[in-house]
């Protein structure tokens, strides 16, 4: 027998706090990410910082919160009580210790673990927090959860309130970025849920009146709303519902004690079966529930008491009671929209009116595409057995917990070379390849018969798992990887458009990305560098002594899988694919797809002459 490995006293080990944020950051932010994904973990460190400030708002204390962003240092002022000066150092670097176990104080606050600023402190390079209150301020700095200076208190003028500073530790945020549109949207939500608070991001101020109601109006365009929105508010809940032209599947915003809940939860569930119920009792008719809610885009958010989430980052609800002496979330939140929803359609019955018609004509082309969609789903599930398409990672090939997603890759390719390398060098674990046969089908104002008509569409829809919403999403990461090239480029624009026709929400809440590459290789004897510009090209070549070789790569297919292994690994480029805030979604695929026009040619001069000066260079 083998010598056993000796396993005394000596072998068990205490961590303090900061060194088991450190060690398993994953179990407190989530994943880490490089900032291209709005759920990566730099983000949600200014989350946890906000939401205390968030805390004050909701119990009266401060109505603005300042926010500054300046490449990697992050700022956080509120106006609110002030933590008290005697526990500002335990209330970021002990845990178990805040404001939030009284339940009493704070009733239905964001966070009740006491983890949040502590998380941000362990895992920042620097971190500052200094309180203003009773005419005194104190502050003290911290290195990655280490204090090194606290002050005594002082004598001053300014108003009450908390700042925080802090820096992500780059030996755990390596190569990050901040990108504003999520800063951006994760602000806008915040005032979309407490109406009369002022938040300056950047200088720039965000503030709504309406609610919810304001949120649907951002994301969906007036021209593409069936009717104005439902806004129905009462105490701890507030909905919103619209329908859209446009879109083919359901749309939900869901939030609990003000904290985003983008994976849903209890809440979401008995939303969407409470609306169906609703309709159906005011109609006197069994209607489908998948046409009931088929291109509806809501919202809603309730106040829970001590809520639980699935995970630390708080993006799925668990809870099933309200508390309080409530009765659950499900029968609460079906009481209110069944009451609410049917008094608004009795005032309102053109919108009613307009909401059958909407049911009816997605009854009737249900049962148009009743015929193909069963021979769709069974090319899709034979092609699925040959693996002929899809090369699936071994995330969902086991069946792992659904919260495993969040790692997961799809890469979507054309041709046997480039999918073939990048099959070669992923990650098995998470990452998945989707092979392309030549350029997809422009679906530019085609319906969603064409989705099962066409072979790609079909296996690409069965392998993200989305025929009936995009709840069910096999893969968080939807990554298209073409070559950079006009071809490549076409082939880019010809999914997104896709991907914009009959499933916006895969952009709008932030899975699709394109893959960066690098355009060259520049290398001796001793050094290699992957530049993915020519200014990174020319910077290689000073750095190097003699006479370098210079390799432009044209296509994916000729970087080896060894070589790719660099470019899809810890060090991936990733582009995420945002909508224009201030252009529809209608208006987007008109201007990019729709007839020619001088305004799109010039987009088109001016966007392809940096490839083309980029290819010139290399002849």
């Amino acid at each position: 027998m083998a010598d056993q490995i000796a396993y005394t006293e000596d072998n068990i080990r205490s961590l303090d706090w900061k060194e088991h944020i450190r060690l398993r950051p994953g179990m407190y932010i989530g994943k880490l990410g490089d900032g291209s994904s709005p759920d990566d973990g730099i983000y949600i460190l200014i989350k946890e910082v906000i939401d205390n400030s968030i805390d004050e708002y909701v119990m009266g204390a401060g109505k603005t919160i300042e926010v500054l962003v300046k490449e990697d240092t992050v700022t956080i002022r509120d106006y609110g009580r002030g933590i008290p000066l005697g526990k500002v150092v335990d209330v970021v670097s002990k845990m178990n210790t805040g404001g939030k176990y009284d339940s009493l104080a704070f009733k239905k606050s964001v966070g009740l673990n006491g983890v949040g600023t502590k998380a941000v402190n362990a895992l920042s390079s620097y971190f500052k927090v200094q309180s203003f209150r009773d005419g005194k301020t104190v502050f003290a700095e911290f290195e990655k959860g280490n204090i090194t200076l606290v002050e005594k208190p002082e004598e001053t003028t300014h108003r009450k309130g908390t700042k925080v500073t802090f820096v992500p530790d780059k030996s755990i945020f390596t190569k990050f970025k901040y990108r504003n549109e999520y800063i951006e949207k994760m602000i806008k939500n915040y005032v979309y849920l407490n109406t009369g608070l002022t938040i300056i991001f950047n200088g720039e101020k965000y503030f709504s009146e309406n609610g919810l109601k304001d949120l649907l109006e951002e994301n969906i365009s007036e021209d593409s709303m069936l009717f104005p929105v439902i806004h129905l508010k009462g105490n701890d809940i507030e909905t919103a519902i619209t329908y859209s032209k446009a879109q083919y599947s359901e749309e939900y915003h869901t939030f609990v004690n003000g904290q985003h809940t983008t994976q849903g939860g209890t809440h979401q569930n008995a939303f969407r079966e409470a609306i169906v119920k609703t309709i159906r009792e005011f109609f006197g008719k069994n209607y489908e529930a998948s046409d009931i809610r088929k291109s509806i885009v809501s919202a809603i958010s309730i106040k829970v008491m001590e809520p639980v989430f699935e995970s630390q980052t708080k993006t799925k609800l668990g809870s099933t009671e309200m508390g309080d002496g409530l009765p659950t979330v499900r029968t609460y939140i079906t009481d209110f929209v069944k009451t609410n929803l049917d008094n608004y359609l009795h005032k309102n019955p053109i919108t009613a009116e307009r909401i059958q018609k909407k049911i009816l004509q997605a009854e009737k082309e249900r049962n148009d595409l009743s015929g193909i969609r069963k021979l769709a789903r069974e090319r899709a599930k034979t092609a699925g057995l040959h693996n002929k398409k899809l090369r699936d990672c071994r995330v969902h090939l086991n069946d792992l917990k659904k919260e495993n997603r969040l790692e997961s890759t799809l890469f979507i390719t054309e041709g046997d070379s480039a999918s073939g390398s990048i099959t070669k060098s992923r990650n098995v674990n998470t990452q998945a390849v989707f092979s392309l046969r030549g350029k997809p089908l422009n679906s530019y104002g085609m319906s969603k018969k064409i989705v099962y008509e066409n072979e790609e569409f079909n296996l690409l829809q069965a392998a993200l798992n989305i025929e009936e919403s995009i709840e069910e999403l096999r893969y968080n990461n939807i990554v298209i990887a073409t070559d950079a090239d006009v071809d490549g480029m076409h082939i880019r624009l010809l999914l997104i458009t896709f991907f914009l026709q009959f499933f916006p929400e895969l952009i709008k809440e932030g899975h699709l990305y394109i893959l960066d590459t690098p355009l060259f290789r520049v290398r001796d004897k001793k050094q290699t560098f992957y530049c993915y510009s020519a200014e990174e090209k020319q910077n290689a070549i000073d750095s190097l002594r003699g006479k370098p070789e210079i390799t432009r790569f044209k296509g994916l297919g000729e970087i080896s899988p060894d070589e790719f292994a660099n470019f899809i690994g810890d060090d991936i480029r990733l582009d995420p694919v945002m909508l224009d805030k201030e252009m529809s979604i209608d208006k987007l695929l008109e201007f990019y797809m729709g007839k020619n026009t001088p305004d799109r040619q010039k987009f088109i001069i001016e966007n392809l002459k940096f490839e083309l000066d980029i290819v010139e260079e290399n002849f």
